[in-house]
């Protein structure tokens, strides 16, 4: 290549890499935007009375006795009367048949209608950050993952990618957006302030097509775990919420407003584990596809690094808490706090091998 075209292609790559900043910036202030709308969605739902999930729960558990009469069998010299066995009830059981609440718009109409706005500025945002992680695939010529800068704004757009696919999928997860921005535009803040690196080359043990498959995949994966950990989180709050109602006990005005219009706690407890049993499969393939490439680039497929280790710690909490998920002594809330322990591992391994342990995964620059 001439010393005109080497030129030319550097002062292209760089125009493309400030494309790039300025359509993340761009995303940063369109999800802004729904940030606000999905709290106007809150706000205007909070005044609804419909669909209150209260009044579904009993004030206490009770065994109910069947209806049928007592069964008489005969017997020699007389006829012995044996009483029918008490019919044990959902209720009796300990679990609660709770109906799903209304979502944050609460039944009210102007709330839905900013709620429909909330996820038109999600779908325009994440249009806008796609394109600007696409910018910086083309400033680099390369997948953009060899730092942590690069693959916090490609993790955020897979996130809402996943919550997006969900409704596609006309599932009920709207009540989602308000935590889902809010934690965006606190990943993409600290990307473009904190953890910002100019474009480079990778190093040469990076080059490999297995970069587009390990990587990929631990994107997608954490992704998932991500919305996973959200519904965990909020089968807890919705679970106590529940149980306070149970046990006659009255929650705060503020609790009250939030946690009703929630789905039941019984339904949450389902789509967290629903979404980590779906894609733990897939975190298991990522952590065999990473040891594969390791063997490529470093000639073990092995060696202990803090980031494998983390990789595998992670990898036996979630199984841990699949294996408690079947334990009858495991569900519920002891079950969720191990998955919350997992996605913490996983957060770990994210951000804290890669910036404050030194190994063979530390990213340059952060």
């Amino acid at each position: 290549m001439t010393p005109a075209a080497t030129e030319l292609a550097t002062a292209t790559n760089e125009h493309l890499a400030h494309i790039s900043n300025a359509l993340i910036y761009s995303s940063m202030a369109v999800y802004t935007l729904a940030f606000f709308a999905y709290i106007a969605e809150w706000l205007f739902g909070s005044r609804s009375k419909v669909a209150r999930t209260a009044a579904a729960l009993t004030a206490k558990e009770e065994t109910v006795r069947a209806a049928a009469p007592a069964v008489a069998v005969k017997s020699a010299g007389g006829t012995a009367v044996l009483e029918r066995p008490a019919v044990v009830v959902r209720s009796a059981s300990g679990s609660r048949d709770v109906p799903d609440g209304p979502g944050a718009h609460g039944g009210d109409e102007q709330g839905d209608l900013y709620g429909r706005i909330a996820v038109s500025l999600t779908v325009l945002a994440f249009l806008v950050e796609l394109g600007g992680v696409v910018a910086r695939a083309a400033s680099v010529q390369r997948a953009p993952w060899g730092n942590m800068y690069e693959f916090n704004i490609t993790f955020s757009t897979v996130a809402v990618g996943v919550y997006l696919a969900l409704l596609a999928l006309k599932k009920n997860v709207r009540w989602m957006g308000l935590f889902l921005t809010t934690t965006v535009l606190l990943d993409l803040g600290l990307a473009v302030t904190v953890l910002y690196t100019a474009s480079d080359q990778l190093v040469p043990a990076l080059h490999s097509y297995w970069l587009y498959i390990h990587v990929s995949t631990a994107i997608l994966c954490g992704a998932i775990f991500y919305v996973g950990a959200v519904g965990t989180l909020l089968y807890l709050f919705k679970d106590s919420y529940e149980n306070k109602l149970v046990n006659g006990g009255k929650p705060g005005t503020f609790a009250k407003s939030v946690l009703e219009r929630l789905p039941s706690a019984a339904s949450l407890d389902k789509f967290a584990y629903r979404i980590n049993a779906a894609v733990f499969p897939l975190w298991t393939f990522t952590i065999i596809a990473g040891a594969i490439w390791a063997e490529s680039a470093w000639g073990r497929y092995w060696g202990w690094d803090p980031k494998e280790t983390w990789a595998f710690i992670t990898w036996v909490a979630y199984a841990c808490y699949l294996h408690a998920r079947s334990t009858a002594g495991w569900k519920g809330r002891k079950a969720a706090y191990i998955a919350l322990i997992a996605f913490a591992c996983f957060l770990f391994n994210y951000y804290g091998v890669n910036i404050f342990v030194s190994g063979k995964h530390s990213y340059a620059g952060v």
